[in-house]
């Protein structure tokens, strides 16, 4: 699994959340909601800045993005983006499938 977050993105996460080098943002899975990928799952995020036992840790600007090893069933055989939309004022995800099972 690859973890990639785009520079306005990151940028978004740091205004909105505050962040600062040495924090970090948690992804997960969540029951109810609807991904492209998941019906009955939603994507939750949160602030983290003590990873347990991250499976992936993409560090953006000194901010740590990562899932955490409790969590890869839900990423399992997708990379996950994280870009910026301009329409919302939010961040959107992209999920690719890759080959891992």
């Amino acid at each position: 699994m690859q973890l990639t977050v785009t520079d306005r993105a990151s940028q978004w996460f740091q205004d909105e959340m505050g962040l600062t080098k040495g924090n970090g943002v948690r992804f997960f899975g969540k029951v109810y909601g609807k991904t492209p990928v998941h019906d009955g799952f939603s994507l939750g995020m949160a602030r983290d800045d003590h990873p347990l036992s991250p499976v992936v840790d993409t560090v953006k600007d000194g901010i740590h993005y990562f899932v955490d090893g409790q969590d890869e069933w839900f990423f399992k055989g997708l990379d996950f983006g994280v870009d910026y939309d301009t329409k919302t004022d939010g961040p959107k995800y992209q999920y690719t499938p890759n080959n891992e099972l």
